[in-house]
């Protein structure tokens, strides 16, 4: 039976809101950032060195990036409903298989195939998202959907410490395992529910509607879109290079540098999760109403602040406050970044614009953690690391705030 809007007066852009959240609850937080709360484990169980445990993370980011350039071919293709199954079930294969690996290389190289399937999983899925929906809720749609992140996190926060304790040294494979399963059901559900556009079911996109010019009808690039498109692939590398250096080590930093029980470092990775949860929607409706350029700059400033203090290490209290702040703002520059891409470039080029300046995002992410790790591994702390990507974040929040305003009609 076709799924319509009509008997519950329910539009279907928030089905597929509601199934793109599920989408990113196993393509990135599943598959990434419980990497997080599972690395403590891993490195006692493999015996990996720093470096290593960076690497990994690298390998990820690296098949990641390799989705990137490959996306944009294949949704035109296959359509992203294809796409988006297909790197899901990637991703649950070969989680299932990490928790079988007994060594750094196999898990390098099935972590790498994980990255590939969440850029097939994710690229699409975002894109998705303007399709749906008008700039009026663009931001608000992309934030809901990137919630699923949050909500991965706490649940991987309560988790993989109970998988530890029932398990003992092998409670991360355990923990492998379970998520790979629970990725198997996203996919079944993702298969079921998505749909490519709204035409597909009769429908309009969520919104009110605007004027249409030409230049909506037909990919037209207008001048200064190429200098807009390097603007904001500059600013999503920043966020790619700093966020996953936070979100990589800061559970480990919790354990190594604070003492802490790995219990009580998953309770507070679960606070990331948690107030993650606010994190798209509310700065993604806030960029709705003060614009994209102004809210990226103040996400970036809020990043700064969290990064700093985990560079100073003002003991447990400061902590705590960059953990909320982190968590505050952790998936507001992809909502962000999603709806300013439809914004920026109109409808027609949105999934090939997403994913050029998604490009930029996986170089950084390939750089981030990688680098963070020979820091520690030279230093024995990754305090440098925290301290040059509170750098990093400050320079972008001024460089967003002098991105010019959106060109009109390109809804």
């Amino acid at each position: 039976m076709t799924p319509t809007a009509s008997p519950l007066r329910i539009h279907y852009g928030w089905i597929i809101v509601a199934t793109g959240s599920l989408v990113l609850f196993s393509c990135l937080g599943l598959a990434r950032y419980a990497y997080t709360m599972l690395l403590p484990g891993m490195q006692a169980g493999l015996g990996l060195a720093y470096k290593q445990m960076g690497f990994i993370g690298t390998a990820n980011f690296s098949g990641y990036l390799v989705s990137v350039l490959l996306a944009p071919t294949l949704i035109r293709r296959f359509h992203p409903r294809a796409v988006i199954t297909t790197g899901l079930v990637l991703i649950s294969v070969c989680m299932l298989a990490i928790s079988r690996c007994n060594g750094f290389y196999p898990v390098a190289v099935l972590y790498t195939l994980v990255g590939l399937g969440g850029g097939f999983a994710n690229i699409p899925m975002m894109a998705l998202v303007t399709y749906w929906f008008r700039s009026e809720q663009r931001g608000k749609a992309a934030g809901l959907v990137i919630g699923g992140n949050g909500a991965a996190i706490i649940f991987a926060g309560f988790l993989i410490p109970l998988l530890n304790r029932c398990y003992g040294t092998e409670g991360w494979r355990s923990g492998w395992l379970v998520l790979g399963l629970i990725s198997l059901v996203v996919t079944a559900c993702a298969a079921t529910l998505l749909r490519n556009h709204p035409s597909e079911l009769g429908l309009e996109p969520v919104g009110a509607p605007v004027p249409v010019s030409d230049g909506q009808l037909r990919p037209c690039e207008r001048r200064g879109d190429g200098l807009i498109l390097l603007r904001l692939g500059l600013l999503y590398l920043v966020f790619g290079a700093t966020f996953m250096v936070y979100g990589t080590f800061i559970v480990t930093t919790m354990v190594r540098e604070y003492g802490f029980s790995e219990a009580k470092a998953g309770l507070y990775w679960s606070w990331v999760g948690f107030f993650s949860l606010f994190s798209g929607v509310g700065f993604g409706a806030l960029s709705d109403r003060i614009g994209r350029r102004h809210g990226l700059a103040l996400v970036f400033g809020v990043q700064t602040m969290a990064y700093a203090l985990a560079g100073i290490k003002p003991g447990t209290a400061g902590l705590v406050v960059s953990i909320v702040l982190y968590g505050l703002a952790v998936f507001a520059i992809p909502a962000i970044m999603a709806a300013a891409i439809g914004d920026y470039l109109g409808l027609s080029r949105a999934a090939t614009a997403f994913a050029t300046v998604t490009i930029f995002f996986a170089a950084g992410q390939t750089i981030g953690p990688a680098g963070a790790g020979l820091i520690a591994g030279t230093t024995g702390t990754f305090t440098t690391a925290y301290l040059l990507a509170a750098l990093l974040t400050a320079c972008a929040a001024l460089f967003a705030a002098t991105l010019p305003a959106p060109a009109a009609n390109r809804d």
